[in-house]
């Protein structure tokens, strides 16, 4: 028990290090360009973080809860992850490099797809759009919601991989993003809001244009817009929480059918190409990998016969 919580420390150490890589890279960038920061956006998220990591210091160190420190000390990482990562994002989308939505699109058509008749179709059933996009937004509650599962049944070592999954799939897609700019099948085909559905995203359109050409320069944590198109950053999370959630027996299969449905809705919902998609899964599987075997390396985990096994050494699991 005590090697495992020495070698869970040095994990999370890891994973604060990558969070404040992200954020210097971020306070350099609007220090030396025109990105202005709005300070006022970050209270909510400092706030938490800061309450949830006093607390999770003193579950660890005075009352020796290992479950209850890592449940508060990785919903900060996520929390202050995400407000830094955002920012990042902006960054990258305004390098304003060749849109690619032409190529996005021919690959689209190549496989056979035709995101016009999926828009049809979504048309002609309001009620089944509004069933999927409940699924494309409760993206927030599940990534909540894995954490306090995989602390609480003692898996904390699957916790470990899940964070450090979510921060080198988030870190990889804005990547892409700024090498392979889209702004995404709705624009790219030229619609307007007369239709039944209209997608989740349109809110990102102007930022995302404004981006590229210079006249938006704010960064922020809450109220940031999701600039992303390729590689489809949700249904890389989709796949993440699907293996997140896999070791706990009932919670597995109610992950699987909400995120195979949370896939079926990025096209519309985030007007995303197929393409976007299929790049998301990709990259999803292979930080998992780079992720467990980090872990794996510091944290007696199960073999990779049993990698979504329950047990977990030093820590009984209680679901």
């Amino acid at each position: 028990m005590p090697g495992q919580t020495v070698a869970l420390r040095r994990l999370d150490n890891f994973i604060w290090a990558l969070v404040a890589a992200v954020a210097a890279i971020v306070l350099i960038v609007c220090a030396t360009t025109r990105f202005q920061i709005v300070f006022g956006s970050y209270t909510a998220a400092a706030g938490a973080g800061t309450l949830l990591l006093g607390a999770a210091y003193f579950y660890r160190n005075h009352r020796a809860d290992l479950k209850l420190a890592s449940a508060l000390e990785t919903t900060a990482q996520v929390l202050i992850f995400a407000a830094v990562a955002a920012p990042l994002s902006y960054i990258a989308a305004s390098s304003a490099l060749p849109l690619r939505d032409a190529t996005f699109d021919a690959m689209d058509r190549s496989l056979g797809f035709d995101w016009n008749e999926l828009l049809a179709f979504m048309n002609r059933w309001p009620v089944l759009f509004l069933f999927l996009r409940a699924t494309y937004l409760s993206l927030t509650l599940q990534m909540t919601a894995v954490v306090l599962l995989l602390a609480f049944t003692g898996r904390l070592a699957w916790l470990r991989v899940y964070m450090l999954a979510f921060i080198f799939t988030a870190l990889l897609t804005i990547a892409l993003s700024a090498l392979l700019p889209a702004e995404g099948a709705w624009l790219h085909y030229g619609l307007t809001g007369d239709h039944s559905v209209i997608p989740s995203s349109y809110t990102s359109w102007p930022v995302f244009h404004g981006l590229r050409d210079g006249s938006y320069r704010l960064v922020m944590a809450v109220g940031s817009e999701g600039v992303i198109t390729f590689p489809s950053l949700h249904a890389a999370l989709a796949i993440i929480l699907m293996v997140a959630f896999w070791p706990v027996p009932i919670a597995r299969w109610i992950s699987v059918g909400v995120n195979l449905l949370m896939l079926v809705a990025t096209p519309i919902d985030g007007s995303h190409y197929v393409v976007d998609v299929l790049a998301g899964v990709l990259i999803a599987i292979v930080c998992v990998l780079a992720a467990r075997r980090l872990v794996s390396g510091m944290v007696a985990m199960p073999a990779t016969a049993r990698a979504f096994a329950p047990a977990e050494a030093g820590v009984a699991p209680t679901g």
